[in-house]
């Protein structure tokens, strides 16, 4: 997520915005980041709702079926393609910066931007939020904080606990790999390479992430986590990371038709959400049986990894389009919201879990208590990145 600096000039010609010194930045990129992170954060404030996914504290008693429903369509548009669009941003960023930088420079940069925020997460920031605000760890009565946080650290279990920032842990590791690649490949800084994908070709790349997905599934099912991996998803995250540097090669950002991304965008939501309804009548999910759904030789697997792979190119290539087209300016309010967006992601999570323990008594609707916390977790985040966070010398140069 850090990674959304731009350096590309082949983008800027699109229209980009001038900072100091350095590279220039994208505002339409910028700006696709923080709203991808408002979506994490609603993401997380769901999973506390709702009967799916899997977070620290969950307040889900008053959650009747039609609010379940609802919250579950709602997250599975989500995971279907808003991390995979990060994942293509973070691969285009990759190769800007690896040309630009090098090899040496652009591994040390990566590991400071993303290696750092990941051991603070797991040394600091999720067993503080786990003990004292979410109570997800059990130790017998009386154990000291510091002596369960030592148990943690012993036995393994930090190894596991990177929260959210598992993101930046799967990015790092595309990046390693990608700089071991690229750096023995000819530099080319081109952007010249030709014509965007073709409608053909989408398609076909849509089935490229389906089958990954599919395969992949078929050994680990969607949901069972490995270090706080969800493997089961990584097809369709590597592949999107190097779609990404496809797309810096090709310089085909700049060059998508305007009208072809609003197409995606409408099929993206209009044959997501009636493919999303065929498959749940059809499935048995309403009558409970979820368990074809994750993986396996199951038609229901299979409809569900082609429904995400349409599902995330379609919004993917819409949402950067529209963006690119209405998005690509910069006031003080979207400086403010992309400068502090990172900082969000990382410590977001005790904030919203304090959110939710305090109105967690309180006689709402369901959707209600929902967008509060969603609400109210995006201001408290935003102050405490704003004014504490990256006022810390420490943490300045990650955040």
């Amino acid at each position: 997520m850090s990674v959304a600096r731009a350096e590309s000039p082949e983008v800027s010609r699109a229209g980009a915005v001038t900072g100091g010194a350095g590279a220039p930045r994208i505002a339409f990129i910028d700006n696709l980041r923080w709203s991808m992170i408002l979506l994490v954060v609603s993401m997380h404030a769901a999973d506390t709702y709702s009967p799916f996914g899997n977070w620290y504290y969950g307040d889900k008693a008053a959650t009747g079926r039609m609010a379940a429903m609802a919250f579950g369509t709602y997250q599975v548009f989500l995971q279907a393609f808003f991390m995979s669009l990060l994942f293509a941003v973070s691969g285009y960023f990759a190769r800007a910066s690896l040309l630009r930088k090098g090899r040496a420079l652009f591994l040390r940069d990566r590991f400071l931007r993303l290696g750092v925020p990941v051991v603070l997460y797991m040394l600091l920031i999720g067993p503080v939020t786990q003990f004292y605000v979410a109570h997800s760890w059990h130790p017998p009565g009386g154990t000291p904080f510091w002596a369960e946080w030592w148990r943690h650290i012993v036995d393994g279990e930090v190894f596991s606990e990177s929260g959210p920032l598992w993101f930046c842990v799967a990015l790092l590791g595309f990046c390693l790999v990608y700089a071991g690649i690229g750096a023995a490949r000819p530099a080319r800084i081109d952007g010249k390479a030709g014509k965007p994908p073709s409608f053909v070709a989408l398609l076909g790349f849509i089935a490229a992430l389906a089958a990954a997905t599919f395969a992949i599934r078929l050994a680990i099912p969607e949901g069972r986590a490995i270090l706080n991996l969800e493997l089961g998803d990584f097809g369709q995250y590597v592949l999107m990371f190097a779609a990404g540097i496809a797309a810096h090669r090709g310089g085909w950002v700049a060059r998508w038709p305007s009208a072809a991304g609003r197409y995606w965008l409408a099929a993206g939501v209009v044959l997501g959400l009636a493919g999303w309804v065929l498959i749940v009548a059809l499935g048995g999910a309403l009558d409970g049986r979820f368990d074809a759904y994750a993986g396996g030789w199951h038609w229901p697997a299979a409809a569900k990894a082609l429904w995400e792979s349409f599902v995330c190119v379609a919004l993917s290539l819409g949402l950067l389009t529209v963006y690119r087209d209405r998005l690509n300016v910069s006031n003080p309010l979207f400086a403010f919201l992309s400068a502090n967006a990172f900082a969000v992601y990382v410590f977001h999570p005790p904030i919203l879990i304090a959110v939710t323990r305090l109105i967690s008594h309180w006689p709402a609707p369901v959707g209600s208590k929902f967008l509060a916390a969603w609400a109210l977790a995006i201001v408290g985040s935003y102050l405490f990145a704003a004014l504490v966070a990256r006022r810390m010398p420490a943490l300045r140069a990650v955040l």
